[in-house]
């Protein structure tokens, strides 16, 4: 689940915005200070920080370098009731991701929040696709109709893969099955059935959040 961290010294737009972001089934823990932020994001890791510009003592200017040094993929926005140009394009030279002015509507927030969520996990996909043997998995069709198949079924045998398939050549079939265990996209359990992998769940997310990206 995607998790966030809401950094504000206003406790009702904490409340209200907690419970807006986990409406929308993100996980949600916010704090009134970015001394206790910095502490979680150690702690914690963090896939977006929602950070106030100006709070009691360090203010959200000063947070972000100390954040993108302690956890450098954690997406940040920067919430501010003073926009000003100059304030954004510093915070966005210091590592902030995102710009959002005070008061702002939910659905301007919600925009911010989904962009950024789906590009922090574009970022991990490029990670983890960055590995040997990926891209010859993914380079054949019947291999990508395997993992598909694999994702929606979570486990199945031999057959009725083949079946899944319509591919009579069981001999293909083996053949494509063997190279998605080699490079650790699928495995077997004890009565022979195969599944995805937990790298072979992340690979055929990755698929389907490149796909969503390029639809126009």
């Amino acid at each position: 689940m995607t998790s966030i961290l809401l950094v504000d010294d206003d406790t009702e737009l904490r409340e209200t915005v907690t419970e807006v972001l986990k409406g929308e089934g993100l996980e949600v823990v916010s704090v009134g200070d970015a001394e206790s932020a910095l502490d979680l994001v150690v702690d914690t890791g963090f896939d977006l920080v929602l950070l106030d510009l100006i709070m009691p003592g360090m203010g959200g200017m000063t947070a972000v370098p100390l954040i993108k040094k302690r956890s450098p993929k954690t997406r940040i926005i920067m919430i501010s009731a003073f926009s000003t140009v100059s304030n954004a394009v510093e915070a966005m030279r210091l590592g902030a991701d995102d710009y959002i002015t005070k008061p702002f509507k939910i659905e301007d927030l919600l925009t911010s929040v989904r962009k950024n969520v789906e590009e922090a996990r574009l970022d991990q996909c490029w990670t983890i696709l960055d590995v040997d043997g990926v891209f010859n998995s993914l380079s054949n069709a019947t291999r990508r109709q395997i993992i598909w198949v694999l994702k929606e079924n979570r486990s199945l045998r031999f057959m009725e893969i083949a079946r899944s398939l319509e591919i009579q050549d069981h001999t293909k079939v083996n053949f494509h099955l063997k190279i998605l265990k080699e490079s650790g996209v699928i495995t077997q359990d004890e009565n022979r059935a195969y599944m995805l992998s937990d790298f072979g769940q992340h690979l055929a997310d990755c698929l389907i959040i490149f796909i969503n990206t390029l639809k126009p």
